[in-house]
């Protein structure tokens, strides 16, 4: 027996690996933990989205702002993990599953969502509304850090992913 929600959240690479982000800026050890139990609780499977910033420059890049990745290759990098993560998702639209949104990573310069679009954001975004898909989207605060009071953080995305 099947027992899929058949419900998925696109999440930023590293809200499930802070390894991954530039020195000095990881706030959790590993994964963020109470947003992944938060997920989880809801039995929401999660999609991980590519790293574009350390499939470009490694895991030894200087920390950046949006404007400095904003170059034609970084662009094209983008849009080609775009296009990747388009197939994904109409993969499971075809299957019947209900995409519940895609969470970024507040001030990124690469996902950012509400404060502004990071690239690969951007790029993504502009396909999804290209190809009439609406999705809704957040980002986790910059205020949220693994192991600290993070209860209205945690409050906001349960009200998101209830919607």
């Amino acid at each position: 027996m099947d027992v899929r929600s058949k419900k998925v959240v696109l999440v930023s690479h590293c809200i499930l690996n802070q390894n991954s982000v530039v020195n000095d800026l990881a706030r959790a050890k590993g994964a963020y933990k109470e947003i992944v139990e938060t997920i989880m609780d809801g039995d929401i499977g999660i999609h991980q989205l590519p790293c574009p910033e350390m499939i470009h420059l490694g895991m030894e890049r200087p920390s950046m702002t949006k404007e400095q990745y904003d170059t034609e290759d970084y662009r094209k990098l983008c849009r080609s993990l775009s296009d990747h993560t388009i197939a994904i998702i109409n993969n499971y639209l075809k299957n019947d599953y209900k995409i519940v949104g895609i969470i970024g990573i507040n001030h990124s310069p690469t996902c950012s969502i509400k404060c502004g679009e990071g690239v690969f954001m951007e790029e993504l975004l502009k396909k999804l509304k290209n190809l009439g898909l609406e999705i809704p989207t957040t980002d986790v605060s910059t205020a949220y850090v693994e192991g600290g009071d993070n209860k209205l953080e945690i409050d906001e995305l349960k009200k998101f992913l209830n919607k």
